[in-house]
């Protein structure tokens, strides 16, 4: 038994022993990790300084801080640019994003500031029902807002540096806000930055944030009403145009010849988007074409659109106008801004 022993001993030393120089490489690199990293936020004090962010902020912050590897898998794990999956059917997705107990909160979240809602689409011109669809969709009218660390998540991505020209910028923006009296408690959400009932990028809530209370303060994390009048702000800023719907639902004849109605130019951004638009027809132009609308009539005749069959031909199909690109501002997809439509004219049944 003895002599067992000691020749299992002989066994296991070496191996022993590699286990420890592997915990002593991984300690190593872990502390190399560390030393980088702040090196790397310290480097960030003249951008800092230059936004009026004070040394006093940056000390009380910088010090607590270290990498979040979860977000980094997290980015990592983003589609990269690559080859593109087939664009699935958009029906699923709408029965999904568009159903019976989204509604039901959406018209109890929609009754419950009618008021408000009243004041704020006099002001801007961006209809009640589209405030309370992007409420809903972003985050279940603000049942979850998510509780990532914002400041150690994007100082993490800015530091990782696969995609620092995006979330650089954004650190910095969520230093100014603690920097201007937002409690770092409130700044959470999700791992890449977005915050709040709206799911603002922090310089999204310094440039548009409102006080839609009057309290003095434009707080989106708690107050509906600072959300509701800061999702309107933002459609402002992007172009919403009042007094005109996001689009309306449509029916496409048979034998329809869409190579003549296919957009002329390829788009600047959001290409996987904007590539399945037609292009820019008058509702007048449309009709003669034989589109005709699923219910209800024309909103008017010089108004353009351009058609989309987000699920082929012989679907529902919509002609949408300007207003809709102001939706696909906030978030580039064409299955996002359509529920965002549908759940608004569901809403304001």
């Amino acid at each position: 038994m003895r002599v067992f022993q000691q020749s299992f001993l002989l066994f296991l030393l070496p191996m022993l022993g590699a286990v420890s120089f592997a915990l002593l490489g991984s300690s190593a690199a872990l502390a190399q990790d560390d030393a980088a990293f702040r090196a790397y936020l310290e480097g960030l004090r003249p951008q800092a300084r230059a936004m009026g962010i004070r040394d006093a902020t940056l000390d009380g912050v910088f010090s607590t801080l270290t990498p979040n590897p979860r977000v980094i898998q997290l980015d990592q794990n983003q589609p990269g640019g690559g080859a593109y999956s087939p664009i699935p059917n958009f029906e699923p997705y709408r029965r999904q994003h568009v159903d019976a107990a989204r509604i039901s909160r959406g018209r109890a979240a929609y009754a419950a500031n009618r008021a408000r809602l009243a004041r704020i689409e006099a002001e801007t011109g961006v209809p009640e029902e589209i405030m309370v669809a992007i409420y809903g969709h972003e985050t279940n009218y603000g049942s979850y807002t998510g509780d990532f660390d914002l400041i150690r998540s994007l100082a993490t991505l800015a530091w990782e540096g696969r995609r620092r020209s995006l979330f650089e910028p954004e650190l910095l923006a969520t230093l100014k806000m603690l920097d201007n009296g937002v409690p770092r408690s409130r700044l959470v959400g999700s791992w890449a930055g977005a915050t709040g009932y709206p799911q603002f990028l922090p310089s999204v809530y310094l440039r548009l944030a409102k006080d839609g209370d009057g309290d003095g303060r434009a707080d989106i994390w708690t107050s509906e009403a600072d959300a509701l009048a800061s999702i309107a702000n933002y459609f402002v800023n992007a172009g919403w145009r009042r007094g005109q719907p996001w689009g309306i639902a449509v029916s496409v004849p048979a034998g329809f010849n869409r190579a003549a109605v296919a957009a002329r130019t390829a788009p600047a951004r959001c290409p996987r988007v904007f590539n399945r638009h037609s292009r820019w027809l008058t509702m007048a132009e449309w009709r003669r074409l034989g589109i005709v609308p699923a219910a209800g009539g024309w909103p008017g005749d010089s108004m353009l659109a351009t058609l989309l069959e987000p699920d082929g031909p012989g679907k529902t199909a919509y002609l949408l106008t300007g207003n809709y690109r102001v939706i696909l501002d906030y978030n580039c997809s064409n299955f996002y801004a359509l529920s965002v439509g549908l759940l608004a004219d569901a809403v304001r049944q």
